[in-house]
């Protein structure tokens, strides 16, 4: 049954474990929605692949994706994610990170929950696309440009309408597993609409 999958995650082990475990599962924890939208930032110009066999690198670089201890960064912090070879080392990336740090603890101060938020824009429930082919399955939706615009006015930076995309595909916030891949089934499973 495991052999029918999505064709995007080929045969690499980690990638197939990401796919069988992870994508398309709904998120409903704010620091881990965090750490993914700073991940799929990274991404930006790389295959996810990359920044997956990075992840843990990055879990250490970044405090474990802790939102009030990234925000607390200085240029200290800074020079230290530059040098750091584990991590994607883009001075633009990294000080968008510590940025977003500090706008998700702005708006936990304000009661904003950055989880209902982020959930708001597919109105609490995953979209079901479950396409037949890789072919119907989009860049960009006007969902993901609404979220990134909103993202953008908010502060966070690397949030463009693909990567938001991407963003709502791997938390479960849309179900783009295809018809054949035996995910689709367990994740429409999860709820949605």
């Amino acid at each position: 049954m495991t052999d029918s999958r999505c064709a995007w995650c080929g045969t690499d082990p980690l990638y197939v474990a990401y796919h069988d475990t992870e994508w398309g599962v709904p998120e409903r924890d704010p620091r881990a929605l965090w750490e993914k939208l700073v991940l799929d930032g990274f991404q930006a110009g790389l295959a996810w692949i990359t920044i997956l066999r990075k992840r843990e690198a990055f879990r250490a670089a970044f405090d474990g994706f802790d939102p009030q201890a990234v925000a607390r960064y200085g240029e200290g912090d800074r020079a230290r994610l530059m040098a750091d070879a584990g991590i994607v080392r883009s001075g633009a990336k990294i000080d968008a990170t510590i940025r977003g740090a500090r706008v998700w603890c702005d708006m936990r101060e304000r009661g904003e929950d950055f989880s209902d938020w982020l959930w708001g824009f597919v109105d609490g429930r995953p979209i079901q696309n479950t396409p037949a082919t890789m072919a119907g399955v989009p860049a960009q939706t006007s969902v993901s440009v609404e979220m990134s615009r909103a993202l953008k006015a908010k502060g966070f930076g690397f949030c463009g309408p693909v990567i938001t995309y991407a963003f709502m595909q791997a938390t479960g916030m849309v179900n783009d597993h295809v018809q054949t891949c035996f995910r689709c089934d367990e994740v429409r499973a999860m709820g949605g609409r």
